[in-house]
């Protein structure tokens, strides 16, 4: 009678979770939207910058961050690369990230900023608003956020879920924005788009003195498929939109994270062990349109071995010398854009898993003048 009883609670016991884990199945496939390509994206503080055009000849400087959501400090290791946590290690910790990229920016004082992974509402950010921390930060600058993924709640891992997910792309420029456009990515369409979620770019049109527009993408590629046909349908994409700004002789300034080696073989330049941890796979340049380039590509080899690297693998708290560290974020440059100067800021990594990149250019004058 016994051993019949406490079947019967082992029973519904058993019911019981596969009506939960049920239920939540339910609730992530009947939550889950793409959000709508083509999406225009607000332009805020156009006060700030109203008619002040790009001009060409003139010098200018951009720089390309990943913020982590706030939870990189050199000591963060993240479970989806094998590491501890799964949210920010608190409220303070964000907020001291956050503010240490701040000084950051601050220091560079740069015309364009390009930040990606940037959280308005996430449980592992604890619903800090960063976009709001920047743009207060820096109100002299016009700016524009585009949403990268929203997500349902992830009850994973059980001990610490990593909940739900607001994140995007922040935008900043001390010149003026007619406008701003985000672009819905392919990904994957099975069930590991639970786990990708959405990716986007925003591309932020700047008035130029000579009729044409200084095209700005913010850019942040799949990070954990191991599908390389997306990550191709994903830069071809992108390589078309690039096409049509090259073809109407705009100049393109393309930045972001594009979670691949930018730089072919990043574990050679930075003499790091490749065996275990190189997920970033080299970025398939040959799918660019004619008149784009990988800005890391126009450097002399001994500019590149000065380089420091843009980004950590976060499977443990950060060491310098053992760490897998790689190049996946730069600039893609249309031929019209001259470097001056490119290079990683090194910061250790003291508040995210990537450096900055930081570059200044100028406009080329087409050849036969302007009009």
């Amino acid at each position: 009678m016994m051993w019949k009883r406490i079947g019967k609670i082992l029973l519904v016991l058993l019911l019981l979770l596969a009506a939960l884990v049920g239920g939540y199945a339910a609730y992530l496939l009947l939550t889950y939207d793409r959000i709508e390509d083509r999406q225009v994206v607000e332009v805020e503080n156009t006060a700030q910058t109203e008619g002040v055009t790009a001009r060409v000849g003139e010098t200018y400087t951009a720089v390309t961050y990943n913020v982590g959501f706030g939870a990189y400090s050199d000591d963060y290791s993240f479970f989806m690369d094998g590491g501890k946590y799964a949210r920010a290690m608190s409220e303070a910790a964000v907020r001291e990230n956050i503010g240490g990229d701040i000084a950051l920016l601050e220091r560079d004082n740069p015309d364009l900023v390009l930040l990606q992974e940037v959280d308005r509402g996430s449980t592992r950010s604890y619903q800090v608003d960063e976009h709001e921390l920047f743009r207060k930060a820096m109100g002299e600058y016009a700016v524009n956020h585009g949403v990268n993924y929203h997500s349902a709640y992830l009850f994973y891992p059980l001990t610490q879920p990593h909940g739900a997910s607001l994140s995007g792309l922040s935008t900043f420029s001390r010149l003026e924005m007619t406008g701003a456009l985000r672009r819905s990515l392919p990904v994957s369409t099975s069930l590991y788009k639970f786990i990708d979620l959405d990716r986007c770019y925003v591309v932020t049109r700047i008035p130029v003195d000579d009729g044409k527009e200084l095209a700005v993408y913010n850019v942040h590629l799949s990070a954990y498929t191991e599908d390389e046909s997306i990550v191709k349908a994903q830069i071809a994409m992108l390589s078309g939109d690039l096409e049509q700004d090259v073809a109407a002789g705009n100049y393109v300034v393309c930045g972001g994270d594009f979670n691949q080696d930018l730089l072919g073989d990043s574990p050679a330049v930075f003499g790091t062990d490749a065996s275990a941890e190189n997920w970033a796979k080299p970025f398939p340049k040959e799918l660019l349109p004619k008149g784009i380039s990988v800005a890391w590509d126009r450097l002399g080899q001994a500019e590149i071995e000065s380089l420091a690297p843009s980004c950590r693998n976060a499977d443990a708290p950060y060491e310098a010398g053992v760490s897998f560290v790689t190049m996946v974020d730069g600039f893609l440059l249309s031929d019209n854009v001259e470097i001056l100067e490119l290079e990683t800021v090194d910061n250790g990594f003291l508040y995210s898993d990537h450096n900055p990149v930081r570059l200044r250019f100028t406009l080329r004058e087409k050849e036969g003048g302007r009009g």
